[in-house]
């Protein structure tokens, strides 16, 4: 399975990248080595998510959702429905979550990953969400059309970011992405 592969690849050098992260890093291998199961939502207690930090072209904000199920203001993104590449199902959540038409991956490197508790709801139990996040660019001109997981979308300057969320691993994320700019940009603390 090359896509599997290639994620193993591309997980392999974000931990020689961040010796900081390879404990984490060593638990998606773990969840990887469980096969193409481990890219479905149905895959207890963890699985694959897949998210798209997405900045202007100019870098100085990102889009942001304000979640409908969580209620709070993170990036777009979610499951991978079986879909083993993981920057092509970013790519595929941004555009649903978002309505934008051009959303283009900035690079091939995984920006972050974070491995978060989804609280039970309904007949779901809680999980946890292997998210591995990508960097995307968009136009902030283009039209947004708010889909039904979310309250509501926005551009948001990445030196305002702290006034939207505390999330320290979507600070930590931003901050990350935002590495691909020829230009630094400070993000507001959390």
């Amino acid at each position: 399975m090359r896509d599997v592969a290639a994620l193993d690849a591309a997980l392999r050098r974000y931990a020689a990248e961040h010796p900081d992260e390879q404990a984490t890093v060593g638990r998606f291998l773990e969840l990887l080595a469980q096969g193409a199961s481990a890219f479905h939502r149905d895959h207890l207690p963890g699985h694959f998510t897949a998210s798209a930090l997405v900045l202007d072209r100019d870098l100085t904000r990102v889009l942001l959702t304000h979640h409908r199920k969580l209620n709070i203001w993170i990036q777009l993104g979610g499951h991978a429905d079986g879909d083993l590449d993981l920057p092509r199902a970013a790519q595929r959540e941004a555009v649903e979550e978002s309505g934008l038409a051009d959303v283009v991956l900035a690079g091939p490197s995984i920006v972050d990953v974070d491995i978060h508790r989804i609280p039970p709801h309904g007949r779901e139990p809680g999980h946890d969400h292997y998210d591995v996040r990508y960097a995307f660019l968009a136009d902030p001109g283009e039209r947004l059309v708010v889909s039904d997981e979310s309250h509501d979308l926005a551009w948001v300057p990445v030196e305002r970011l702290g006034e939207y969320s505390r999330e320290v691993s979507l600070h930590r994320a931003v901050r990350k992405a935002l590495r691909i700019a020829p230009t630094a940009v400070t993000v507001g603390n959390p």
